[in-house]
Order: structure tokens, then C-alpha cells, then sequence
């Protein structure tokens, strides 16, 4: 989507007004919301693809512009059944265009000082985005899906070996909605792609199972484990749950780093926004950091 600028290794040359200034958003452009007469469902489609890949981007700020656009795109989908499941994806990334914007002002704009300085990064610091998720969640009261189908998948992680804690996932991939799709074609409360969801046993016709929430749940449970056998580590595992095991595996070898904060800013933007979320997430519902977790298995 649109032009990326640079490459996360020079981000320290830039500030975020470099890049949004830059930035061509195509989904802002001829998109006359209020002059829809009849919706056009595959350019909404389209637009959701476009939010995708702005996520996938390098730089978190990317996302601020989208803000006001998904807000609008929202009730129109919802009111077509087959953008429901793309409405519930969007929905659950509303949270990631608000925070961008926060931390875009929460950047300090560069110095004016004449002096030479060196500007501070286009991607704010791990440390500010968990504590930006924590003030946002911390009155967030739980979803009604939550209560009916937290009591049934806390016993399925417990059974493979993983934290219970954990089933909060579901809350960041998609409101534990059951039938939220992704444009890229992730489904279910724990958001599998197809691939990966083959892997882990699952069948996807002739009926999906991932839309099955225990089925799903079960498959979360399996991955987040196996996952957490390759890193050792709950930062990193939803990283790799999020951003691709190799991806982190590869950021990992070439800084020659162990923790997710001396990788993060080489993420994609939305993992480098989804790790803090679901901690912040898990410490609302459950009292408990990732760092509480430990390796301990339930």
C-alpha cells in the first residue's frame, strides 16, 4: 500500500513528520464516504486489504491516518453480512490507529537547537507503548463473549500444557468473535491462518474449524506451546504468533538479541503494537504480566 520510506535501520534519521508528510494514504483518497448511494462491497473489501498492509509496515505512526477512515468504513460493512467477519477484524485493530495517534504525539518532535542531535526514532520505545496499552485498558470492561467462552477454553490451555492466562488472546485477535476473518484470510477467536491451521490439525472444508472455538482454542493452545519450546520466552512467542516465527527467529540472529524490546522496532508495526496490547490485556483481566508467566506450565 502506498510508498514505504526507508528501512528500520535508518529510522534515527527521520522524525514521525518526515513520514506522515510523506505518506500518500490511498484509502483516503476519492473515498466520498457520505456520497455512497449503494455500498461497493469489494471496494471495502479492498480498503480492508489496504489497513493490512499499512499493519505490516515498518513504522507505527503509518497507522494514525486510517484512524478516521476505519471509524467511517465500520457501520457501512456491518451492515452487509458477508463484511461481518472483516468488520470484526477491523474492529479489534480500531485500538491499534488510536494508540498510533497517541504515540505520535507522544514522539518529541525534533530539537530546534542549531546544534547537531540526533532525532529520536520514528518508532517509539517498547517501554512507552506498554505503558500507553495500560492506561487504555485499564477500565476496559470485559465483552460478553468473553464470560461465555473464557470458562470453556481455560480448561483446553490448561490440558496442553500452556497458561491459561494466555486464552486472553482471543480478546486482542478478534473480541472473541468466532467468525472474524482477516483479509489475508486468519480466522476464528485466534485468528490461524489457513496454513498454520493444517499444521496444527485442523480442517478448513468441508466446514472450517477454525470457526469452531474450542477446536480453534485447542489449535491456539498447541501453537502458543510449541511456539514458547522455540523462545522460551511470552514476549517473544506472541511476536512469532503474530509477526512469523522466522521473522522473529531472523531479527533475533541478526542483532544478536534475546529479548523482544531489542527487537521490536524492526517488527511490523502491528506486533510491535500487539505484544504490549495483550499484556496490558492480560494484566487487566487476570492481574498478571507476561513476566509473571514465567515458563510455568497449568
Amino acid at each position: 500500500m502506498g510508498m514505504w520510506i526507508g528501512c528500520s535501520a535508518g529510522a534515527a534519521e527521520l522524525n514521525w513528520d518526515d513520514v506522515v508528510g510523506e505518506l500518500a494514504v490511498p484509502v483516503m483518497q476519492n473515498l466520498d464516504l457520505s456520497a455512497w448511494g449503494e455500498v461497493d462491497v469489494a471496494q471495502l473489501q479492498g480498503v480492508c486489504r489496504q489497513v493490512q498492509e499499512r499493519l505490516q509496515g515498518e513504522y507505527v505512526v503509518e497507522l494514525a491516518p486510517l484512524r478516521e477512515v476505519a471509524h467511517a468504513l465500520l457501520p457501512l460493512m456491518e451492515q452487509h453480512a458477508e463484511l461481518q467477519p472483516y468488520a470484526s477484524w477491523l474492529r479489534t485493530r480500531l485500538d491499534y490507529l488510536v494508540v498510533a495517534d497517541e504515540l505520535r504525539i507522544a514522539i518529541p518532535p525534533p530539537s530546534l537547537e542549531l546544534r547537531p542531535k540526533p532525532l529520536p526514532s520514528i518508532n517509539p520505545r517498547p517501554e512507552l507503548e506498554r505503558e500507553i496499552w495500560v492506561k487504555k485498558l485499564a477500565l476496559r470492561p470485559i465483552l460478553p463473549r468473553a464470560e461465555m467462552y473464557v470458562p470453556k477454553l481455560k480448561p483446553i490451555f490448561a490440558a496442553e500444557g500452556v497458561p491459561v492466562e494466555l486464552v486472553w488472546v482471543a480478546e486482542v485477535e478478534s473480541a472473541f468473535d468466532p467468525q472474524a476473518k482477516s483479509p489475508v484470510g486468519a480466522a476464528g477467536l485466534f485468528q490461524l491462518m489457513p496454513a498454520t491451521a493444517e499444521w496444527l490439525g485442523l480442517e478448513l472444508q468441508p466446514g472450517d474449524q477454525r470457526l469452531d472455538p474450542e477446536k480453534g482454542g485447542r489449535a491456539a493452545a498447541k501453537y502458543l506451546k510449541y511456539l514458547h519450546g522455540k523462545f522460551a520466552d511470552w514476549q517473544l512467542v506472541l511476536a512469532a504468533y503474530n509477526g512469523g516465527e522466522g521473522r522473529v527467529r531472523r531479527l533475533m540472529e541478526k542483532h544478536e538479541a534475546r529479548r523482544f524490546d531489542d527487537i521490536a522496532q524492526y517488527l511490523p508495526a502491528e506486533t510491535q503494537m500487539y505484544v504490549p496490547k495483550v499484556e496490558a490485556t492480560i494484566l487487566r483481566r487476570e492481574g498478571v504480566t507476561l513476566a509473571d508467566l514465567g515458563s510455568r506450565r497449568r
